[in-house]
């Protein structure tokens, strides 16, 4: 028989102590294969900052949310109005980031901007200078991520966002007394999110997009899941020394 699930804390602590904490999260941003990439190198922002450092200069971040649209429908029954959803919308986020010596937070997201507004090659004091904005598809990222987890790592949320681009960088105010730590606020617009794992470790295991069959459990909707390939995926997990709960989450937290 196998050996019992070792009890979590979470299953023991009292409800009210048993609620997550605002100060563990991950932010990742995956910048879409192009010119962005050599635009930004070029001015001094290089892959592995922007795979290992800015997301954790990130000092404050939200998780997104959404809402649905609707339309009110008259006279179907007497005396009743009803209410139909038509389209869920997707709101814009903020984030605030830490800014390091050398300036390169600042840089990338004035320079991913600039790429964006397709600024010419000519000299930028020219008389001569214009924009011609790009093509979505050379400025959005589809892989940006914020993992929400806590202090021992065995639960954790994870938010991908689609179709993601800085839309504003706010003014920073600076001041000669009381110096403190240079922060910048940036507000990103994206087509949608996907609340839940996507990578194609977590579909092999059957628990993308929250599904609940990679802890072994069985499905809640009578389906049912072939026990071979769960335990197969179970065993290689617990023999690479990672646990059912964390998956591949500390592999993508280090950046690999």
């Amino acid at each position: 028989m196998p050996a019992p699930r070792p009890r979590r804390i979470s299953d023991i602590l009292p409800k009210i102590q048993n609620v997550a904490q605002t100060s563990h999260y991950f932010v990742r941003f995956v910048l879409p294969s192009g010119d962005l990439r050599g635009f930004l190198r070029r001015k001094g922002v290089n892959a592995r900052f922007i795979a290992d450092d800015i997301g954790l200069l990130c000092s404050e971040a939200v998780l997104p949310g959404s809402a649905l649209a609707s339309v009110d429908t008259r006279g179907d029954y007497q005396g009743v109005i009803e209410r139909f959803a038509h389209t869920r919308n997707f709101t814009q986020i903020n984030l605030e980031f830490y800014v390091d010596l050398d300036y390169k937070v600042l840089k990338f997201f004035e320079h991913w901007i600039e790429y964006i507004t397709g600024a010419s090659g000519s000299d930028a004091a020219s008389d001569t200078h214009f924009f011609q904005l790009k093509y979505p598809n050379e400025y959005k990222s589809n892989d940006c991520r914020i993992v929400k987890f806590e202090r021992d790592y065995n639960r954790f949320l994870e938010y991908r966002f689609v179709g993601l681009f800085p839309l504003s960088l706010q003014s920073t105010r600076v001041a000669y007394q009381g110096s403190q730590v240079l922060k910048i606020s940036a507000t990103f617009s994206f087509d949608r999110y996907i609340c839940g794992e996507s990578s194609s470790l977590s579909r092999d295991l059957g628990r993308a997009f929250n599904e609940f069959f990679g802890t072994g459990n069985p499905s809640v909707d009578g389906s049912s899941v072939k026990k071979t390939t769960l335990n197969s995926n179970v065993y290689n997990i617990q023999a690479n020394g990672y646990s059912q709960e964390t998956g591949d989450f500390q592999n993508r937290v280090s950046g690999t």
